[in-house]
């Protein structure tokens, strides 16, 4: 089934141009209509379709996985007051979880991402992971090297830092992964890719894809 029609994208486009509580406010019957009655009720789907395999997803809410469309502009030099794409992170304890074992994805005029992996962490579990990583080093280059991940995703992504442990100096001479902070990872389909039916068996399958990689990660958080 389809979820959205094409008034999702151009929303967002004319909002783009006009990112102000007046038009918003004039617009706002079809912003619950065309955009996040809809964003909600696929959110919900891919919750269900999940746990329908994984029961830490079973009592998990839409409402409780979708962010705000008004931007944080308290301590922002950019006071625009709304993004300009719906966003959602599916995982055991929603929007605000820290495990990594489920899935980001945002709907934008621009494009559709399925994101997995880790993108903020703390200081002891970035050391207690990069040191999972150099224990188990082959299995971890395994596991990037898989070829459905490699399809999906190409490679992990994230910022690193210019200087690690010493302990872990060695291992990173071998996987250069070693030194990030972050190890996240997307795929990108057209923005127009909303407006099909398949649209949430991409999203299962980016999920399920990334189960692995996800596990392996988490097992050290």
């Amino acid at each position: 089934m389809a979820f959205f029609n094409s008034d999702y994208l151009l929303f967002f486009q004319e909002l783009a141009q006009n990112n102000h509580k007046e038009w918003f406010d004039l617009n706002r019957p079809r912003y619950e209509k065309n955009v996040k009655v809809p964003f909600r009720d696929f959110t919900q789907v891919a919750i269900d379709t999940i746990a329908k395999s994984d029961p830490l997803f079973k009592d998990l809410l839409a409402k409780d996985c979708v962010f705000r469309i008004n931007r944080d502009i308290r301590f922002s030099k950019e006071k625009i007051p709304y993004k300009t794409m719906c966003s959602a992170l599916i995982s055991p304890n929603g929007k605000k979880s820290k495990a990594i074992n489920g899935i980001y994805f945002e709907f934008t005029p621009e494009h559709v991402r399925f994101y997995g992996g880790i993108y903020s962490i703390e200081k002891e579990d970035l050391y207690a992971v990069r040191a999972g990583i150099v224990a188990n080093l082959k299995e971890f280059t395994a596991l990037l090297e898989d070829a459905e991940f490699k399809k999906v995703y190409g490679h992990i992504r994230g910022e690193k830092n210019k200087i690690i442990p010493p302990e872990f100096r060695e291992a990173a001479n071998d996987q250069a992964l070693i030194y990030n902070k972050q190890w996240y990872f997307f795929v990108q389909y057209p923005a127009d890719e909303i407006l099909k039916e398949d649209v949430l068996n991409k999203l299962i399958h980016a999920y399920n894809v990334a189960i692995p990689i996800k596990q392996f990660l988490n097992q050290f958080i």
